[in-house]
């Protein structure tokens, strides 16, 4: 029995709302979950404490510590230090394959960066600790290279493979006619990618950026293994540091359930979901912005 065009087209888009909806659902139901349990870590831990405090250490015996800021402050570094390192390199190579790269260079480079993005955080995290913290420790004269650092230049390499892809769709998108405007009145190729073409795709570049930091915020296994799972508060990039998702995947597992420990972990991912949460809605908002201001 053959379905007709209308009703295949009444199906589908019956089925791209569900399938829409079920994501809403779920999305909303970790949250509700996530903020469940660590509602109940108030009951014992002031709120002052858990979001003011500089310590975590909820292992001291006398007088545990459930302090936020040293975790949130570490995620925060960590991150942003991958920032720095992967926007430039990310959009420059975007740039470079939507305007300059040949044919046979591209063919090349495009299969590699998408394999990239493929590569397990383990191995990641491995090549972190077995080749990276080595350099870094003769380099920079260290006794241990499991720093901040070496977990920076890690997620930095896996957010390129986002950046780079989502940047380039971006700049591939905007009409021929802007850079065939901008030669006309006698721009050089380098002056009409800066002042017209890159413009024209902010939009798709800023999605890009909140895209590849929101990977690296919510990335776990690298950072576990390659940043020295230090308590402290963070004091630089030289120094051992453990990231909110080092700390759940850590002491979640080896935590007897029903404890303070146990709902303070939830609060820490409630949190971590609201940050991302939040880095989702503030990417949407900007690109919003640059779409109405170049329409």
């Amino acid at each position: 029995m053959k379905i007709s065009a209308t009703r295949a087209d009444k199906l589908a888009t019956v089925v791209f709302q569900f399938s829409a909806w079920l994501s809403v659902v779920v999305l909303a139901g970790i949250f509700t979950l996530l903020l469940y349990n660590g509602f109940k870590a108030f009951d014992r831990i002031r709120p002052q404490e858990f979001f003011l405090g500089y310590t975590w250490n909820p292992s001291g015996y006398s007088a545990p510590h459930y302090g936020v800021l040293s975790l949130l402050g570490s995620t925060l570094l960590v991150t942003c230090g991958a920032m720095v390192i992967a926007i430039p390199l990310g959009i420059g190579t975007a740039a470079y394959l939507s305007e300059s790269a040949p044919p046979r260079v591209y063919q090349i480079l495009k299969p590699v960066i998408e394999l990239f993005a493929g590569i397990p955080s383990v191995a990641l995290g491995f090549i972190g600790i077995t080749i990276l913290s080595p350099v870094l420790a003769h380099v920079f004269g260290l006794s241990n290279g499991l720093i901040a650092l070496n977990g920076a230049i890690l997620l930095a390499l896996m957010a390129l493979p986002t950046i780079i892809t989502v940047s380039e769709d971006a700049i591939r998108a905007v009409p021929k006619t802007f850079r065939e405007a901008s030669f006309a009145v006698g721009a050089t190729r380098e002056t009409t990618l800066w002042r017209v073409t890159l413009p024209a795709a902010m939009s798709g570049i800023i999605t890009a950026v909140m895209l590849g930091f929101g990977r690296a915020l919510g990335e776990t296994m690298t950072v576990l293994m390659a940043t020295g799972n230090a308590l402290a508060f963070p004091g630089g990039f030289f120094e051992p540091v453990r990231t909110m998702t080092a700390a759940i995947a850590i002491e979640l597992g080896e935590t007897a359930q029903h404890t303070t420990h146990y709902y303070a972990l939830f609060a820490v991912g409630a949190l971590l979901f609201a940050i991302s949460l939040l880095v989702n809605i503030l990417s949407e908002t900007i690109a919003r912005r640059f779409r109405y201001s170049q329409s």
